[in-house]
Parts: structure tokens; sequence; C-alpha cells
């Protein structure tokens, strides 16, 4: 009898270790932290749809996959951002073309002042290459989970701009660390003044500068709009934007749940993406309810922002992008326009 008990006694011992140690693995992953920083400020758009993220995720993956966000550039610019994400301080950003630049540099030819004319265009040319894109980043130690944009940027000012030599006469902002818009501004003698973004609604209160440029859905989440006057209505270039997570981080995540986590990211932000496309032509209509006057310039105005800008990506140092790469987008923006028209 007491030999019997033995028996099952060892039996329910060695059953035990076998459920404790051969477990299923979500039940047993580690929980996996990663923290993004990003630019955009609560409340907006961006931010509903990080809130909705992390929730989405948080319930897909047993609870084992975490996002801490850092909204409104509490954390600094993006060159702040990189620098952070560099030492480990955080594992991921959202970054706009300057930014996503920085670490891999043929993504500055999306930057191209009046490549592009329409959305449409945008999305031929980023299918066909998002695979070389993606790589890029991915060479460089960085997995990009997904991308948006900001949109079409223009010229808002506290003065009217209507050809070069009004802003010529004007303290206009380029961005830190940006050499394309600092390359144009050199090109038509304008003064520039580098300052980060948290740092421009200060500069347009004070009378620091005179002119910022940015989508009009970025002008009003960053309140830009109510110290402007005028909007130059004409798009001078388009601002993509994307989430990237350092690889390292993004390996800690189980391998059941990378595929999940990057699914639900790009899901989201392709809804986003349309989100903000509407956001910006509502904000145009906003803005003039504002009180912020519209200016229509001459078709011989804009041919002479395109001959200057054309002229300042040539200049040394002013573009990270390879002939090759440009080469590669200008014949995919033909080949649309050829099918399209």
């Amino acid at each position: 009898m007491i030999a019997r008990l033995t028996v099952h006694y060892k039996t329910g011992l060695i059953l035990f270790a076998i459920l404790l140690f051969l477990s299923p693995g979500k039940s047993a992953a580690k929980s996996v932290l990663i923290k993004i920083a990003t630019l955009a400020p609560e409340g907006s758009s961006w931010m509903q749809t990080f809130n909705e993220l992390k929730s989405e995720i948080l319930n897909k993956t047993d609870k084992t996959v975490r996002f801490r966000i850092y909204p409104g550039g509490v954390l600094g610019d993006e060159k702040d951002m990189l620098r952070k994400l560099h030492i480990g301080q955080i594992h991921g950003a959202l970054l706009t073309s300057s930014g996503l630049s920085a670490l891999f540099g043929e993504i500055d030819v999306l930057q191209v002042p009046f490549m592009f004319q329409t959305y449409e265009e945008v999305d031929h040319v980023m299918a066909k290459m998002d695979a070389f894109f993606r790589k890029g980043f991915a060479d460089n130690g960085h997995m990009l989970v997904g991308w948006s944009e900001a949109g079409f940027v223009r010229l808002m000012s506290t003065k009217p701009v209507t050809d070069i030599n009004d802003l010529k006469k004007m303290k206009v902002w380029t961005w830190e660390d940006a050499p394309m818009p600092k390359a144009i501004f050199d090109e038509a003698k304008v003064a520039a003044i580098p300052l980060t973004v948290p740092d421009v609604l200060v500069g347009l209160q004070t009378g620091l500068v005179d002119v910022v440029y940015a989508p009009p859905a970025g002008a009003i989440s960053l309140q830009w709009f109510t110290k402007v006057k005028y909007l130059t209505d004409v798009p001078l270039t388009y601002l993509v934007g994307a989430i990237i997570i350092k690889q390292k981080a993004f390996n800690r995540i189980p391998p059941a749940y990378q595929d999940v986590v990057l699914k639900s990211f790009q899901a989201r932000l392709d809804k986003l993406k349309v989100v903000i496309r509407g956001e910006n032509q509502e904000a145009l209509k906003v803005m003039q309810k504002h009180g912020v006057k519209i200016l229509k310039p001459t078709k011989e105005v804009i041919a002479e922002f395109d001959r200057l800008s054309n002229k300042a990506v040539q200049r040394p140092g002013a573009v990270a992008f390879t002939p090759k790469v440009l080469d590669e987008v200008t014949a995919y923006l033909e080949e649309y326009r050829n099918s399209n028209k």
C-alpha cells in the first residue's frame, strides 16, 4: 500500500514538472515594454492612433507587449529623439522625413520640392519603393513598423508671401539639421532662423520668425495657425511619417507576436493616413474661419520657386539621397503620369 502511494506521489511530481516547464509560451512569455517618442501632441489623430494601438496589441499579445508613448516633444525635437534612441533611453520614435533621413539618407528623396503633385502619385511611388526603404532601415539596425504621413507642406506667415522678394524681407524658420530647406533658402538669399519644432510657436509669438512651413493640420495641432495671418496655397513638398523601432528592441518581442505587432501598426497607420488627408483639407477651412487669408501664387511665381529648388538640391551636401534613387523615383512618377493621362 505504501509502495503504491509512493509511486503515485512520484508520478504526480513528474506530471507537475512537465506542466511547469513545458507550459505554452504565451503564458510563460516575459512582458516587453517598448518606449516611443513623438512630436505629435496629445489629442491629435496620431496620439489617438497610438492609444488604440497600445490597447489592441496588449490584448492580442496576452498583455505581453506594452508600449509607452512620450507625446508632444516632451523628449525634445527629432534630433533629440534620435540621440536618445542611440543611447537606449527610448526604443523607437515617430519621425518625419528629416529624422528618417538621418537614419537612412535615401529617404530624403521624398522631400524634393514639387516632386509630387497628388496623393495618388505619392501612393504609387511609396508602393514601388517600400521594400527598398525598409531594407535601408534594417541594414542600419532599425525596424520600420509602419508608414503614414503628415501631408503636403505649405508656407504660413505673419505678412503676405506672394513671391521670392516677399520672403527676402522676412525672417523664415528652418528646421534644425535639415540641410535641404537650408540650401533652398540660401539659394533664394533668404534669412533662415533655425529652431526646433517645440520652439517655433514661441518664435512666432515673439517675432523671432515671420514665416513657417507645415502641413495645415500640423499647424493647427501645434497651434501655429493662431499666430499667422496668411497661407500661401501651393504644396511645396511632401512630408512622410513613419514609426521605427531599434531592431534589438523589436527582437525582444516574442517571435509569435512580432507579426501581430507589425500587422496592427500598419493597419492602423493606413487608416490614419486617410484621416490625415481629410484633416489637412478641413484645416484649410478652419484656418480661413479664424481669419487666415489664403494666397494663390501665380504660375510664374511657382515656376520660380521650382527653379530655385532644383538649383538648391544640386548644391554639395544639400541632399542625402543618391542620383540613382532620384532617377528611380522619377521613373516611377513618369510611369504613373503616363498611364493616367
